[in-house]
C-alpha cells in the first residue's frame, strides 16, 4: 500500500512537469563531500573484513589490503575530479564517455545503468535495509501476499513478504524526497553522512579504549581456510575492499547540480574518499585489535561481534543501527546520482525526450527519478535482483577504466578544455589504476567467467538498443509534424 501511494505521489508530481533549462545547483562543498562518502560508506565495511582475512591469513595483511584499495580509490577519484572539473554537467560518467569517444559508447553506459546496474543496485541497498530492519521488527520477514500457480508445479506460487514490499516502499519514499528537490536530498545526505560516521567513530574510539584487546593479533596468522596462493588471495581480498569503497564517483552524476564545480568537484572527491580510506583503516584497527584472528575468521558479522565484545548485547544493537543509518544514506545517495544518467541521456536525444524535462517547481528531473524508481521498484518485488545486481558489479568496472583512459584521450583531443584541476601524478596515475583494472577484469573472467560472459552480454545488449533508438529518431524525423519534413 505504501509503495502504491509513494509512486501515485511521483505520478502526480511529473504529471505537470515542463522543461528547464538547468538543474538547481544545491549542493555546496558539504553536500557534495557527503555524497562521496554518504554513498562510498555502506554495509560492506560492517561485514567484508573476515572475508578479506580468509584470503590473506593475518590482520596485517587485511590492513595492506586496506590501504592499497584506498589508494587506488584516490587514484580514481583523481582522475574523476579532473573531469568533474572540466565537464561540470549531469550524468557524470556518461558525459565523460560521451565526450571521449563519442554517443554510441555514452548510450551504452546509460543503457546498462538503467537496465539493470545502477536500478538493482539501489533494489539491493533497499533489501539490505529491509534485513537489518527485521532486527527490530521480526514480522517483516514474513509473506504478506500470495498466489498460488500450481499448474507450474505442486509448489510453484508468487508471494511477497515484508521485506520486499518494504523494499519498494523505501525506494519510492526517497525517490519522493530526491524530486522535492537536491537541497533537501542534500541536506539529508549530509545529516546521515555524519551520523553513521559517528556509529564507526564509536566503534573505533570505545573499541581501541575499552576493548581489552591485544596488538599482538595483527601478526598472529588465521586459520586457513582457502587454497588460493598468496598473490590470488590478495587480489580477491581487494576485490572485497574495493567494493567497500564503492562510490567515489557518483558525485560525478550530479556535477550539473554542485555549486562552484571547478572548486567543489576536485576538493569534495578527494577529501571524500580520503576521510573514508582513514575511517576504513581505523575501524579494521579496532576490529582486530578486539578480536583474535580466529574469531574474526569465524563471523560473518565482524562489526556485531567486536561491538559484543565490549558493550554486550547493546554492541548488537549498535551494529544494526549504524548498518540502517548507513543503507539509508547509501541509497538516498544511489537514487540522487543515478537518475541524472537517464536525464542526461534524453537531454542529448539519447533517450526519449520526456526524460529531460524537470518540475516546474522543483527543478529536478522527476521523470528520471521516476523511471528510474520504477526499474528498481520492480527489481525489488521480483526478489530477482541479487543475482542480477551480482553479475552486473563486473560491468562498473568495465566503465571506470573506460572513463579514467578517457582523460588521456580528452588530453590529446581537446587541449584547449579548461581544467580547472588537473589529474595529480599525471598520466601515471591513471596508467596504473586503468591496468589494475584490466587486472581485476581479466581476473573476474577467469575465477567467474558464467557471471563476466552475463555482464558482457547485458552491455553488449545496448548495441542493438543503440540502432534500433537511432532507427526510431530517423522515423520520427520523416513524420509530418517535424519541421522541413516531407
Amino acid at each position: 500500500m505504501t509503495f502504491l501511494a509513494g509512486f501515485a505521489f511521483l505520478a502526480i508530481a511529473v504529471r505537470p512537469m515542463a522543461h528547464q533549462a538547468e538543474l538547481v545547483k544545491g549542493l555546496g562543498l558539504y553536500g557534495a563531500t557527503s555524497v562521496v562518502a554518504g554513498t562510498m560508506i555502506g554495509t560492506a565495511i560492517f561485514v567484508v573484513p573476515s572475508l578479506m582475512l580468509a584470503h590473506v591469513g593475518t590482520p596485517e595483511r587485511v590492513l595492506g589490503v586496506w590501504v592499497f584499495a584506498g589508494v587506488l580509490s584516490l587514484f580514481g577519484a583523481f582522475g574523476y575530479a579532473e573531469l568533474g572539473a572540466a565537464i561540470p554537467e549531469a550524468g557524470g560518467e556518461y558525459a565523460y564517455l560521451h565526450r571521449a569517444y563519442g554517443p554510441a559508447m555514452g548510450f551504452l553506459y546509460g543503457w546498462t545503468q538503467l537496465i539493470v546496474a545502477k536500478s538493482a543496485s539501489i533494489a539491493a541497498i533497499a533489501t539490505g535495509f529491509l534485513f537489518y530492519l527485521a532486527y527490530f521488527f521480526p514480522s517483516l520477514t514474513s509473506v504478506v501476499w500470495r498466489i498460488d500457480a500450481r499448474i507450474l508445479g505442486p509448489h510453484a506460487g508468487i508471494q511477497l513478504t515484508g521485506l520486499q514490499i518494504g523494499a519498494a516502499a523505501m525506494i519510492a519514499f526517497l525517490s519522493a524526497v530526491n524530486v522535492l528537490g537536491v537541497r533537501k536530498s542534500g541536506a539529508l545526505q549530509t545529516v546521515l553522512t555524519a551520523a553513521k560516521l559517528a556509529v564507526l567513530g564509536v566503534i573505533i574510539v570505545l573499541g581501541l579504549v575499552i576493548g581489552h584487546g591485544s596488538w599482538a593479533n595483527f601478526q598472529s596468522p588465521a586459520r586457513p581456510v582457502g587454497h588460493e596462493s598468496l598473490l590470488a588471495g590478495f587480489t580477491l581480498a581487494t576485490v572485497s575492499a574495493l567494493w567497500a569503497y564503492d562510490g567515489w564517483n557518483n558525485l560525478s552524476m550530479v556535477a550539473g547540480e554542485v555549486e562552484r564545480p571547478e572548486v567543489n568537484m576536485p576538493r569534495a572527491l578527494i577529501f571524500g574518499s580520503l576521510v573514508v580510506v582513514v575511517v576504513y583503516v581505523l575501524v579494521n584497527i579496532a576490529y582486530f585489535y578486539v578480536l583474535a584472528p580466529a574469531e574474526a575468521l569465524n563471523t560473518t558479522a565482524i562489526a556485531a561481534a567486536a561491538a559484543r565484545r565490549f558493550l554486550g548485547h547493546a554492541g548488537g544493537t549498535l551494529v544494526a543501527v549504524g548498518v540502517l543509518v548507513s543503507t539509508f544514506a547509501t541509497l538516498n545517495g544511489s537514487i540522487l546520482s543515478g537518475s541524472r544518467i537517464p536525464y542526461a541521456q534524453a537531454r542529448d536525444g539519447l533517450l526519449p525526450r520526456r526524460l529531460a524535462e524537470l518540475h516546474p517547481r522543483f527543478r529536478t528531473p522527476a521523470a528520471s527519478i521516476t523511471a528510474q524508481g520504477v526499474v528498481a521498484g520492480i527489481f525489488a518485488l521480483s526478489g530477482s535482483y541479487e543475482a542480477l545486481y551480482t553479475k552486473a558489479i563486473y560491468s562498473e568496472w568495465i566503465f571506470y577504466g573506460l572513463v579514467t583512459a578517457g582523460i588521456i584521450l580528452l588530453r590529446r583531443r581537446q587541449p584547449e578544455l579548461a581544467r580547472p584541476y588537473r589529474t595529480w601524478g599525471y598520466p601515471v596515475v591513471p596508467i596504473i589504476f586503468v591496468a589494475i583494472a584490466a587486472i581485476i577484469l581479466a581476473d573476474t573472467f577467469a575465477g567467474r567467467r558464467a557471471d563476466a560472459l552475463w555482464c558482457l552480454a547485458l552491455v553488449g545488449s545496448g548495441i542493438p538498443a543503440y540502432g534500433i533508438w537511432k532507427a526510431v529518431r530517423w522515423a520520427m524525423s520523416l513524420g509530418p509534424s517535424a519541421p522541413g519534413g516531407g
